[in-house]
């Protein structure tokens, strides 16, 4: 089945969908340049640790393709794709597959083969190994999504004894489909794998205030493509286990992740934290899907990590499309309004930190991780040559 895309791109040309227009609206803006990149993720018209990640690599490829780097000597040439490396990672600072991806292109290029080169050819050299490791991150994406829902799809399954005469539900947060990926999705993917193998009954989905990625932007994927679903508000989580947990086989919370540290404490969309109590409570699993890219294994505990908070417009006003008379949307027709005091006080922090005490499982592209009998998640089976890198630094 065809998935949408929030991402096009050829050598040269990057499109991204602005994802503020949605559901309502399709449009792609035209994205070339490292400054315009910085908007379109600043602005969250693009969102999702591994599309931004994906969209800061290829905006800054396209205009090194375009003739944007005018130094002649290596090190300029480097020192120039560095600087835009750095600004760019200022968009999102706590998504962490951003800043592993920017680590991937400077370690590429600074690496790229100039031996017996002279300065013009040296310059190519490095440019086209930019160009084709930001490429190769984009391609790579989208075999880790599909590992994913694959690898999770499987251990739900043997958790519930899953099958197509007895289905499990399961409920997601936020935005984690195509929209936020290359296609296919993280914890989204994970959904689609099940729907697709017949394990699935039913999705529910938050609206995921206070940037509603849930109600925007899940509930449009789930339509698009025919899967049963519902759509809630976040304070309804708990009265959903409740109520219907039994009835509809309510099986797993399955999120996304924009980093999990080493202790596997996890920060996430805000709400996230609270859905985790929840479900530990009710008796529900708490799967987290994550690539790899998204694993920081330098940073110990959830502590450590910077939460980036929003601004205050995001929680006392909205926009959308006008709703006539009849009922029917008129998509050519948008207002903001205000839903609160404009006076009042505003805390709004993009993400929240669950601990790993809360998680029973994080599902990357090599494999499902789970606590052992310590209580403590082991990522040596899917980042082995990682942790032995920080192992010998320690040295």
């Amino acid at each position: 089945m065809a998935t949408l895309q929030a991402i096009k791109y050829s050598r040269g040309k990057l499109l991204v969908l602005d994802q503020l227009r949605l559901p309502h609206e399709n449009h792609y803006d035209e994205v070339s340049t490292a400054e315009e990149a910085f908007d379109c993720i600043r602005s969250m018209r693009v969102r999702g640790a591994p599309a931004i990640a994906i969209v800061a690599a290829l905006a800054h490829a396209v205009e090194l393709h375009n003739g944007d780097c005018t130094a002649t000597e290596p090190e300029e040439v480097i020192a120039h794709i560095e600087k835009k490396l750095d600004y760019l990672k200022e968009s999102r600072p706590t998504a962490v597959d951003l800043s592993n991806a920017i680590t991937l292109l400077k370690l590429a290029t600074r690496a790229a083969n100039l031996e017996g080169l002279a300065h013009p050819e040296a310059k190519e050299a490095i440019l086209n190994t930019y160009i084709k490791t930001a490429e190769e991150i984009l391609a790579k994406d989208l075999h880790n999504n599909t590992s994913i829902g694959s690898h999770g799809a499987a251990w739900l399954q043997q958790q519930y004894n899953a099958s197509f005469e007895r289905p499990i539900s399961v409920l997601t947060h936020c935005n984690t489909g195509s929209l936020a990926t290359s296609g296919h999705g993280t914890a989204l993917g994970i959904i689609r794998t099940l729907h697709s193998e017949g394990l699935l009954k039913h999705a529910y989905c938050t609206e995921t205030r206070p940037y509603n990625q849930g109600s925007r932007l899940t509930s449009f994927e789930l339509v698009f493509e025919g899967i049963p679903s519902t759509l809630i508000c976040d304070s309804m989580a708990g009265a959903l286990f409740n109520l219907h947990r039994e009835r509809m086989n309510i099986g797993a919370v399955i999120v996304g992740a924009d980093r999990v540290v080493r202790n596997g404490d996890t920060a996430n969309k805000i709400g996230t934290y609270q859905l985790a109590v929840l479900a530990r409570h009710h008796g529900v699993k708490f799967v987290v899907a994550a690539p790899t890219t998204s694993i920081d294994l330098e940073t110990e505990t959830g502590s450590a990590i910077e939460i980036e908070e929003r601004k205050r417009e995001e929680l006392t006003q909205i926009s959308g499309a006008i709703v006539s008379e009849d009922g029917t949307v008129d998509t050519s027709k948008t207002a903001r309004v205000a839903i609160a005091d404009q006076r009042i006080g505003v805390w709004n922090p993009a993400f929240d930190v669950t601990p790993h005490e809360l998680i029973d499982a994080i599902v990357t592209e090599r494999g499902t991780v789970v606590k052992g009998a310590d209580g403590k998640f082991d990522f040596s089976q899917v980042l082995p040559e990682r942790l032995a890198s920080i192992a010998a630094r320690q040295l």
